[in-house]
């Protein structure tokens, strides 16, 4: 990841940017004459404030790197890339250095890094705007159950959660941390507007008040309630249903059986080991490809049409991915013993089973999850 000054020298920022004059009261008040501000960290001091302001670049560090990782997560809620939120997260930092003499300390450092950061997100949105007919249709499948809407989605990878400290939200969340960035929550995210995701988001998954939230996005109250009553229903209505058996817990016995299993098939080649493991409405996707298979015989049709292409058993390296089990695929050159990255698969687990399977084609995300080149 680029240091500060290595993405100051990359330039491209306006000194005006809004997302830099954020002064709202946020959850406390706070005395600016005050050595240490209760609104924060007990290490976020007045004078850190003041030596960052003064050019101090190791007490800007003190003021936000207690909240780089958990504004990475925000951010990739939001875009659904995690190269991009990487990237943007640099962006905000480098904003919020530029913007240090406009932020008056009302609201706290957290609350003013959450606005600059859901700022850019939402810029970027509008800047990159993909559309469907960027996708290169695949010819050579089965007919899906349904095409749905192509979205532009990575994993997220769980080594990149580590360290996040267990901030309770606040008041007004309606989802917990963990089930915030599993990746059906993260899919259901991507099919709302941008706007809708980020009041989403906001409100109840980090609990700020819909005052806050309209202060950051520099709108009303009212419009901030109005966004969140049709994305709730947009979202909620994408959901798994409820009464849904949960997943085992991580490296539990139970989820390394089924994953094992999983895994010994994909190996073989043994299509009916697979479908076996899956429940009976059991997704698969392959983002952003609109393709999708529900069930066991339309899963199980195209997986051995794509079996039967292939000229080698694949190798699998098992990683996670949005807190579930996934693998980077690979398979060995026919030439060579050389195995060259292919795609990611990431499992979603109900109880002994797999309720979804997400492919993810091509290689990029492979060095977030820190997944060799190669395999020899």
């Amino acid at each position: 990841m680029l240091g500060l000054w290595d993405v100051v020298s990359r330039g491209g920022f306006s000194e005006g940017n809004r997302a830099t004059n954020f002064a709202g009261r946020g959850r406390h008040d706070c005395d600016e004459g005050e050595r240490t501000c209760p609104c924060e960290d007990p290490s976020v001091t007045s004078r850190a404030l003041e030596r960052a302001r003064a050019g101090d670049e190791d007490a800007f560090r003190e003021l936000t790197d207690p909240y780089r990782r958990e504004l990475q997560v925000h951010i990739y809620r939001i875009v659904g890339s995690a190269q991009d939120a990487e990237d943007l997260l640099q962006e905000t930092l480098l904003a919020a250095w530029r913007g240090l003499e406009r932020y008056q300390a009302r609201a706290s450092i957290r609350a003013w890094l959450y606005q600059i950061a859901t700022n850019r997100a939402l810029d970027a949105l509008r800047a990159t705007r993909r559309r469907p007919e960027e996708l290169k249709r695949t010819t050579d499948m089965p007919e899906p159950t349904r095409y749905g809407e192509p979205i532009w989605l990575e994993p997220f990878p769980d080594v990149m959660l580590e360290g996040i400290p267990d901030q309770a939200p606040g008041p007004e969340a309606r989802y917990e941390t963990k089930e915030a960035i599993e990746l059906g929550f993260i899919v259901g995210l991507q099919r709302l507007s941008p706007p809708q995701r980020a009041v989403l988001v906001l409100r109840d998954v980090l609990g700020y008040r819909a005052e806050e939230v309209a202060e950051m996005l520099e709108t009303t109250a009212h419009s901030v309630n109005s966004l969140l009553r049709r994305a709730r229903a947009a979202f909620e209505a994408r959901l798994p249903a409820a009464g849904r058996e949960r997943a085992p817990l991580p490296d539990s016995k139970r989820e390394r059986d089924t994953v094992g299993r999983f895994a010994d098939a994909i190996r073989t080649g043994d299509i009916d080991g697979i479908v076996t493991l899956l429940t009976d409405d059991a997704w698969l996707t392959m983002p952003p490809e609109p393709s999708q298979y529900q069930g066991r015989a339309a899963i199980g049709a195209f997986l051995r049409a794509r079996t039967t292409t292939r000229r080698s058993a694949p190798v699998l390296v098992p990683t996670r991915a949005n807190t579930q089990p996934a693998f980077g695929v690979y398979f060995p050159s026919p030439q060579t013993e050389i195995a060259r990255p292919y795609g990611m698969l990431v499992l979603t687990l109900e109880g002994p089973q797999i309720s979804a399977i997400t492919w993810f084609g091509g290689n990029s995300v492979f060095p977030h999850f820190g997944l060799p080149r190669i395999l020899r």
